[in-house]
């Protein structure tokens, strides 16, 4: 073996050839300054399509994001091949803050939390009055996940031919949500996409719902006739609707400004991402009773400071029950 002494020229020093012949790894990562500002789309396998000016994008996630992805309505920073010709592939090299996000699990025993979309301003929550039967359950876990990742619900209820709207408005009547009610006529028409595009002008909207409630039906009449989607039928037996949408899209709207965001169907919405205490911020005249809460107090205990601060008339008791009842939804939703 071969030694060297305290004076060692460099050159006397044997170096290990890399013999991959890329450069060695730095922990110093560029700042790609000059990088251009995209939207996420869609995601599929590891593919991104992106929307860069007004260009359509092809991109893949950089190395050295690590395990950070993106999903769609993320706003990312992109370097490489922007002309979107084909075959090309760019590189998303930075994730931008997100100004909300809608997650879910799941179940509720799972502690993985799935980002569905990011950046939308609001949460169109699309429900059947019949056909299959509305499901108040998973409506309410929908709100739980609209109210703490920081978008605006919205209801959608659809086939008000079949049954009426009243029973179903009526339980989120002192919730002061939005709504829209549409009938299969008044869709083929184009009378029920207008007045639900007068709700989503000017917003990027996200749409979820059970499977089989029209959602994909409604996104196809709000958005150009090139970029509709395929839609199923609702089983006769079951009264389950077939998966169609098995990822997410976003969607440019057609007659208006704005994105809508189509989701695949859901038959449960886990929730074990949602502190409950984050809930009570979508009552903001319920939540300055709880500063006489005990603390980590569930507002829903027999010395919870809610009680006193509704009998004493500064909220009605139906406010709080209705926090309570959303805040009671982390139980199984499948068949409600």
């Amino acid at each position: 073996m071969r030694r060297y002494g305290k004076h060692t020229d460099e050159d006397d020093i044997r170096s290990r050839p890399n013999r991959k012949g890329n450069r060695p790894r730095t922990h110093i990562r560029p700042k790609h300054e000059d990088a251009a500002e995209g939207l996420v789309l869609t995601v599929d396998r590891g593919r991104l399509t992106c929307l860069v000016d007004d260009r359509i994008v092809m991109a893949m996630k950089a190395r050295e994001l690590g395990r950070k992805a993106a999903v769609v309505g993320d706003r990312v920073a992109i370097v490489g091949d922007l002309t979107g010709d084909k075959d090309t592939l760019a590189r998303i090299v930075r994730i931008e803050e997100r100004a909300s996000v809608l997650r879910r699990t799941a179940d509720d025993d799972d502690p993985f939390e799935r980002v569905v979309v990011a950046n939308a301003d609001q949460l169109a929550i699309v429900t059947a009055l019949a056909d299959p039967e509305p499901r108040p359950r998973l409506i309410d876990r929908c709100l739980v996940a609209a109210y703490d990742g920081g978008l605006t619900p919205l209801l959608v209820l659809t086939k008000s031919d079949l049954a009426p709207p009243d029973e179903l408005l009526e339980l989120y009547g002192e919730l002061d949500i939005p709504y829209v009610v549409t009938s299969r006529a008044e869709l083929e028409s184009g009378e029920a996409a207008g007045r639900v595009r007068e709700q989503l002008d000017g917003r990027i909207t996200a749409f979820v719902g059970h499977s089989g409630v029209g959602k994909t039906t409604l996104v196809n009449a709000l958005v150009p006739e090139e970029r509709r989607r395929t839609i199923g039928h609702v089983n006769a037996v079951t009264g389950r609707g077939r998966h169609t949408t098995t990822s997410a899209l976003a969607l440019p709207l057609s007659g208006a400004e704005g994105w809508v965001i189509d989701t695949p169907g859901v038959r449960s919405f886990g929730l074990a991402h949602v502190d409950p205490s984050r809930v009570i911020h979508a009552f903001p005249d319920l939540e300055p009773g709880t500063e006489g809460c005990p603390r980590a107090c569930s507002h829903d205990e027999p010395d919870c400071a809610l009680d006193a601060w509704v009998a004493q008339g500064h909220a009605g008791q139906a406010r709080l029950y209705s926090l309570r009842r959303l805040l009671s939804t982390r139980e199984p939703t499948e068949g409600d």
